[in-house]
């Protein structure tokens, strides 16, 4: 099937708003408050994550999450895990250490006070110590989540074999990214030699695909 051709949808924005440091969403009915920090790279929300909420609150029966376990990789401010956790998902949101403190803050207080799995913020470093935190043995999940994980980093093959170490048999792997340098399809041709990959949808005023592998 051809990949939809989508707009991200504008994030909404109250009338008025007291917090300069902070963006407002609103997925699956719930208002969702994201504090960001120009400090990090990964405490922004970036256009693949407004994608992939975007696309899971609209195509629920298509990618049900309901009791799934569900891994974020690169998970940033929280933004995706929260539309997850929102859709009844067991999730666990992972990035590097210095963003943990935002992720955890925004996670928290998007969830504390919904009817749902409790969620839970893991460090993950790509590539290292996979086997020792997360054992093959221990850990299988249903649904990998990543959104703009590719950009102009060194990081990419670590990325790649993090993608493959938790990619088993019947897991899905959902990934959002705004394509901008030559380096970024060379990763996704990467991606495509060792999954099998679908584009989903496509947002071209932000140059997002959303592939599925």
């Amino acid at each position: 099937d051809a990949p939809v051709t989508l707009k991200i949808l504008q994030k909404w924005v109250p009338r008025v708003s007291h917090y300069f440091d902070k963006d407002h969403y609103t997925y699956v009915g719930h208002q969702i408050v994201i504090q960001e920090s120009i400090e990090h790279f990964g405490a922004v929300v970036w256009p693949g994550a407004l994608a992939l909420s975007q696309y899971l609150e609209s195509n629920q029966e298509q990618f049900n999450l309901k009791d799934k376990k569900v891994l974020e990789i690169g998970a940033g401010t929280g933004l995706v895990s929260i539309v997850a956790c929102i859709l009844g998902a067991y999730v666990t949101a992972t990035d590097l250490p210095e963003v943990l403190e935002n992720l955890s803050h925004n996670i928290s207080r998007n969830t504390q006070n919904m009817n749902m799995h409790k969620p839970e913020v893991r460090k993950l470093v790509w590539g290292e110590g996979l086997n020792e935190d997360f054992p093959v043995s221990t850990y299988h999940y249903d649904f990998i989540l990543a959104t703009d994980v590719v950009y102009h980093h060194a990081d990419l093959d670590p990325l790649l074999a993090t993608m493959e170490y938790f990619c088993k048999p019947g897991t899905v792997l959902l990934w959002a990214n705004k394509f901008r340098f030559s380096t970024d399809y060379e990763f996704l041709e990467k991606v495509c030699n060792i999954f099998n990959v679908t584009i989903l949808a496509e947002f071209p005023e932000s140059n997002v695909k959303l592939l599925k592998a």
